[in-house]
C-alpha cells in the first residue's frame, strides 16, 4: 500500500461564542470538527458523508487552509502544512485545489472562461501568455468542453458545463488533490452522471486524489475508494466504499443507509427511523454523541465516549457494541 498523500491527525476546529460588543467574552464553543483522523492515498477518493452541520465542509475548509485548525496536524506528502508560510504555502495551494457546490456563484460572471481558468496560472506561475493559452486549451479539452469555450462567459453555459469550467480551473495547476464540496448536488441526474464519470476518468488518467464532501450516498458509493461517516464533528465509522455500504456497523450509518434510495428497485431493507433531532454542536451530549437517538444505546453509551477502533481490516467504528472486537 502506498504512503498517504494527505494525512489528517487529531484535527479540531472550535469556533468561539462571544457575548457583548465592547467587552466581548467567550461563553462557549462550537465544536465543528472534534478530533478526527483520516488519510487519502495518491490517486484515490475519500468520501466524507453525514447530515448537514456534521462538520464535513469545515473539514474541507481546513484542508484548503481557509480555516486555521484549533489543534491537530494536516500533512501533505508527510510534511506538516500548519507551519507553512510564504513560498511553502503557495506551493501547497498549487497542490490542493477545490471545486465548490454552486457553479453559478463560484465563477465570476464578468470574466471570460479563458481568464477564469488562466487566473491561477497567472497568479501562481511565471508562464508566458502563450504557455498559459496552451494550458487553458489543454484543460478545456480534458474536461470535454468545446474549443470555442475560452471566449465565452459563464452565463452562456449550462449548469453541467459551468461545473466543467470550475473543474478545468482546478486542474490548471495540475494539483495532487482536489477538494470536491458537493460538486454535483445542483445538477440534473443525467448531467450529474456525466460529471461523475468525467471525474473518475480524469482521476485514472491524471492520478489526482479527491476529497469528496457529499450527502448523497449513491454519489459517494460510485466515486469513493474509502468512506468516512461524520456525526456532530466526529468520524463514527470509516471503511472501504463497498465494505461500508454492504456491511455498515455503526447504528448511525445503518440509519443513513436505510433512508437512502436502494441501488435496485428489488432490494428490500429494514427502515430505521431515528427519534429526536440532531443536537447542536455547542452542548454536545456526554458519552457517545449519538446515544440520545440510538436504537441500540446501552447504559455506558451516555457515560463513555467510544474511540474509533479497527474491527477488521481497514474497517473502523466508534461504537461500544464493537469495543475490543479488533483485539
Amino acid at each position: 500500500m502506498s504512503e498517504p498523500l494527505l494525512t489528517v491527525e487529531r484535527l479540531k476546529k472550535y469556533f468561539s461564542i462571544t457575548k457583548g460588543i465592547v467587552l466581548a467574552r467567550t461563553i462557549g464553543w462550537v465544536k465543528a470538527v472534534d478530533d478526527i483522523s483520516f488519510a487519502i492515498p495518491p490517486g484515490e477518493t475519500l468520501g466524507l458523508v453525514g447530515e448537514s452541520g456534521c462538520g464535513k465542509t469545515t473539514t474541507a475548509f481546513l484542508v484548503l487552509q481557509l480555516y486555521t485548525p484549533t489543534s491537530g496536524v494536516i500533512r501533505l506528502d508527510g510534511v506538516d502544512i500548519n507551519n507553512f508560510e510564504g513560498q511553502e504555502r503557495a506551493v501547497y495551494r498549487r497542490s490542493v485545489q477545490a471545486v465548490f457546490q454552486d457553479p453559478y456563484s463560484s465563477l465570476n460572471p464578468r470574466m471570460r472562461v479563458h481568464d477564469i481558468i488562466a487566473e491561477p496560472l497567472v497568479v501562481n506561475t511565471k508562464m508566458t501568455k502563450g504557455d498559459v493559452a496552451d494550458r487553458v486549451k489543454e484543460v478545456i479539452s480534458q474536461v470535454g468542453l468545446p474549443p470555442e469555450s475560452p471566449s465565452l462567459f459563464p452565463h452562456e453555459f449550462s449548469g453541467g458545463q459551468r461545473q466543467r469550467v470550475a473543474l478545468a480551473r482546478a486542474l490548471a495547476l495540475a494539483p495532487k488533490l482536489i477538494v470536491l464540496d458537493e460538486p454535483v448536488s445542483g445538477l440534473d441526474v443525467s448531467v450529474k452522471a456525466q460529471v461523475m464519470n468525467l471525474l473518475k476518468d480524469l482521476q485514472q488518467r491524471l492520478g489526482t486524489a479527491f476529497l469528496l464532501v457529499a450527502h448523497n450516498l449513491a454519489d459517494v458509493r460510485y466515486m469513493s475508494h474509502c468512506v468516512a461517516v461524520m456525526y456532530l464533528g466526529k468520524i463514527v465509522e470509516s471503511a472501504a466504499g463497498e465494505e461500508l455500504f454492504t456491511r455498515p456497523l455503526h447504528p448511525y450509518t445503518q440509519a443513513l443507509l436505510s433512508a437512502a434510495l436502494p441501488s435496485h428497485p428489488g432490494v428490500q431493507r429494514k427502515e430505521i427511523v431515528l427519534s429526536g433531532e440532531v443536537p447542536g454542536p455547542v452542548n454536545v451530549p456526554p458519552g457517545c454523541r449519538f446515544h440520545p437517538r440510538c436504537f441500540k444505546a446501552m447504559e455506558r453509551c451516555s457515560e463513555e465516549e467510544p474511540s474509533l477502533e479497527a474491527v477488521h481490516s481497514q474497517h473502523r467504528v466508534a461504537c461500544h457494541l464493537y469495543s475490543g472486537a479488533g483485539q
